[in-house]
């Protein structure tokens, strides 16, 4: 048996529609790359739940259900193993939870990430492929507070949920800045010292200083219970991957938080083969660690979160929608935006084509590390009608060349190297 492993991994699966009726050669053809994997992975950015279950007071900004197909399209694809621990996971609350685990498990898909209580969240989960047993474990640091998985007590069950990696952060502001947020706190009410240099304030901690500085501190028991389950899956599996759902960045939404970087090295310390970063919807870069791959975050793979078929009444309220408003008037009036969020700055940010272009790594792997990484670019079709953007096809020319000079000057943070390769269209990481 060959103890080389070939993955091959994507980023977000935000998928609502059949996708395998296509046939367009850029099409086929990707799917045929992912293929090629002995594990085949994907983030599964939705549920699989027929709508079923009760819609949560707040979403990451699509309520994300879909029809029980969606497991055989997945399966169509490609894909064997899926992580589940994002900000989706629990839109449709537990039952909407369950019905996905049913489709998933139908299919034949393993999966990790959510789970009835904290330790079935936080478990590994196994692929058994003619290589070797793949284990994956699946965390996000972006949820809901309501969506965390609880621990289960000598006296009392647990909550269902996702496994988090809990963070917090600490701005410190010059004096003038300072002076501002504590006469806010007081006239919210709050009492604060005279001499004070440390203020919490609408779940926001602040401490006086010189300048301007941001500060992020991981949550330690996440953290240790993370690194334990790879640990645990390190001497249970021949392969381990660990997947991180983050949308945390620092500066640009193309660079992550330094909690992330800092937490994706000790992952590798601890026995993972390869960390897979998703959440923030563009590319990020990729480091060698270790001669193993950390991959910040691979984009969208498929985007449809404009062509859900339902979403509660929240979501049309938030953009001054009464019931009479049809799926497609939220989603025209979301692209739009309010007044008062173009003002401020804020709209839905899907018109920047970083939102639309990624890449899917193929890696070569085995006991001593990776050994070869290619990066296919892929395009998701910005310039589309609505029905027909999202879905990834194989880039070519000048748009597969942009796709990997992008992620080329996000990798050179790291010290990565990655090379176009003109015969072929794609990248190459120097390893």
């Amino acid at each position: 048996m060959s103890n080389e492993l070939v993955l091959t991994a994507t980023g977000d699966s935000f998928i609502a529609t059949r996708i395998s009726i296509y046939s367009e050669p850029e099409f086929l053809g990707l799917v045929e790359v992912i293929r090629r994997g002995h594990a085949r992975f994907t983030n599964l950015e939705v549920l699989i739940n027929d709508f079923k279950g009760i819609p949560a007071a707040q979403s990451g900004g699509t309520y994300a259900a879909t029809d029980s197909y969606i497991a055989d399209e997945l399966k169509w694809i490609g894909f064997n193993i899926v992580s589940r621990a994002n900000n989706h996971a629990m839109d449709y609350g537990v039952e909407g939870m369950l019905e996905t685990t049913k489709n998933l498990d139908r299919v034949g898909i393993v999966h990790a990430g959510v789970g009835m209580n904290l330790g079935e969240a936080r478990s590994p989960a196994y692929l058994e492929t003619p290589v070797g047993r793949i284990a994956l474990v699946s965390a996000t640091s972006t949820f809901p507070p309501e969506a965390r998985a609880g621990e289960v007590r000598p006296d009392l069950q647990g909550r269902p949920g996702v496994n988090p990696l809990r963070y917090s952060v600490i701005y410190t502001v010059p004096k003038e800045v300072f002076e501002v947020l504590v006469k806010i706190a007081k006239i919210h009410g709050f009492k604060v010292k005279k001499d004070a240099k440390k203020l919490r304030l609408f779940r926001t901690s602040f401490k006086l200083g010189d300048e301007l500085k941001v500060e992020f501190k991981v949550n330690k028991r996440d953290e240790e219970g993370n690194l334990k389950a790879i640990k645990d899956a390190r001497r249970m599996a021949d392969y381990v991957i660990f997947s991180l759902h983050a949308h945390e960045s620092y500066l640009s939404n193309e660079r992550p938080a330094p909690f992330i970087e800092e937490f994706a090295r000790k992952c590798i310390d601890a026995g993972a083969d390869i960390f897979i970063g998703h959440g923030p919807h563009v590319l990020r870069g990729i480091e060698i660690y270790k001669n193993k791959p950390i991959f910040y975050s691979l984009g969208n793979f498929i985007f449809q979160n404009d062509l859900i078929r339902k979403q509660p009444s929240d979501i049309y309220e938030r953009y001054k929608l009464d019931w009479k408003a049809t799926p497609a008037d939220l989603y025209d009036a979301r692209e739009k935006g309010l007044p008062e969020y173009v003002e401020m700055g804020f709209k839905w940010f899907t018109q920047d084509q970083i939102y639309w272009q990624t890449v899917v790594a193929y890696c070569l792997i085995d006991e001593g590390g990776v050994k070869e990484i290619k990066l296919y670019p892929v395009d998701l079709g910005l310039e589309r009608k609505r029905q027909h953007r999202g879905r990834p096809l194989l880039a070519k020319g000048k748009k597969a060349r942009k796709i990997i000079e992008k992620i080329k000057k996000l990798s050179k943070t790291y010290g990565t190297k990655v090379k176009f390769e003109d015969k072929e269209e794609i990248g190459i990481v120097k390893l």
